[in-house]
């Protein structure tokens, strides 16, 4: 009769995997046996279906992961300290840029969904657009370096090598962000006095004899060392939107020393530098508008600085209330432009920077 059971049980196991009796097997007192057991597996299908599964393993993949890293990053700050720094340091790049991204992605999307012009974003959306813009930029040549085989361990060592030149913002220190922004304004000051060289040599072309006296005696308080103020700079406007220094109307050779100011290349044609230079120009005073629809108290110490920087102030030895001073006198000016005079606004990246906070004309 145990023979018999165990028979009978053994092709009920065969009816349950296969879904047909075999011949000669017929049901008798264990079937119920079966059925309980099919109830199961049926409650263990339902309970925990294949999604459910692969969520889980998942899961317990990224903890691992997450667990092994840890580990790493701790034994590279007790054998390597100096690596672990820029590994560091690389890792939170890679992050800051990836949460730029899906940043800008929310921006886009919103803009295209609400239909909202990019002069009408709100200052921090707009800022924010310009600066991943200019990494990309960037970043450009050394991903396209890096597409050959083997090619990314070289463009590790050339970025170990050349940071500055190579990678961008997200990737440096703090040390290197204060370092390489001194760096980076010192070139740009190199051509100060030949932006304002260029403007007495072209006031001689100047026919009003009230406006090439006031260009005159305006470059020759900021050649003495004196900061001038927002008048003396507007006394002039009419200048800077027409002959002879229009945007289009200007010698080349000052065009190429405004591309310093603003970080760009020199080594195009004149036409197109000069195309370069108004969008770049609009687009800060645009951002000027933004910071008064925002208010300028809104800002915080390393938004202020930033801002100084990018239009054409070096912050490094200035305190958070002299930046807002400068700022707040940059904003009076610039909010009175018209789009046409873009070319005063990029002058005025020398003339209301380079002997600031010195002595202020009365």
């Amino acid at each position: 009769m145990a023979l018999s059971c165990r028979g009978l049980c053994s092709g009920a196991s065969l009816i349950l995997l296969y879904g047909k009796r075999p011949v000669g097997v017929k049901a008798s007192l264990c079937t119920p046996r079966l059925a309980s057991t099919k109830s199961s597996s049926v409650w263990f299908v339902r309970h925990y279906s294949p999604s459910q599964a692969r969520h889980g393993i998942g899961r317990s993949v990224v903890s691992g992961l997450k667990w092994a890293n840890e580990k790493y990053e701790r034994f590279l700050q007790r054998r390597f300290p100096r690596f672990y720094v820029i590994y560091h340091t690389f890792m939170r790049g890679f992050r800051l840029l990836f949460q730029d991204g899906k940043e800008v992605r929310r921006i886009v999307a919103r803009m295209l969904s609400e239909r909202i012009e990019h002069q009408n974003l709100p200052y921090h959306d707009m800022e924010k657009i310009r600066q991943v813009r200019r990494d990309l930029i960037k970043a450009i040549p050394l991903v396209i370096l890096s597409i050959p085989p083997f090619a990314n361990y070289v463009v590790f060592i050339l970025m170990y090598l050349y940071p500055r030149r190579l990678l961008i913002r997200h990737f440096w220190t703090p040390q290197q962000l204060v370092e390489f922004q001194g760096v980076y304004h010192a070139q740009r000051a190199e051509h100060h006095w030949a932006i304002v060289k260029g403007m007495e040599s072209t006031s001689t072309s100047v026919q009003d004899s009230r406006l090439k006296s006031r260009l005159t005696e305006l470059c020759s308080k900021v050649r003495s060392g004196v900061h001038p103020v927002v008048s003396d700079v507007h006394a002039v406007r009419t200048l800077f939107s027409g002959p002879p220094l229009g945007i289009k109307r200007m010698y080349a050779d000052q065009m190429r020393h405004l591309c310093a100011l603003l970080f760009l290349t020199p080594r195009l044609p004149g036409f197109w530098i000069g195309r370069r230079l108004n969008s770049h120009a609009f687009e800060l005073m645009q951002l000027d508008r933004a910071i008064v629809r925002l208010g300028l108290h809104q800002l915080n110490d390393a938004e202020l600085r930033e801002a100084c920087y990018v239009r054409g102030l070096n912050p490094d030895r200035l305190s958070p209330g002299q930046c807002r001073e400068w700022l707040t006198q940059w904003i009076q000016f610039s909010t009175h432009l018209k789009e046409s005079e873009t070319s005063l606004y990029l002058h005025c990246m020398v003339l209301l920077t380079v002997n600031f906070p010195k002595h202020q004309s009365h």
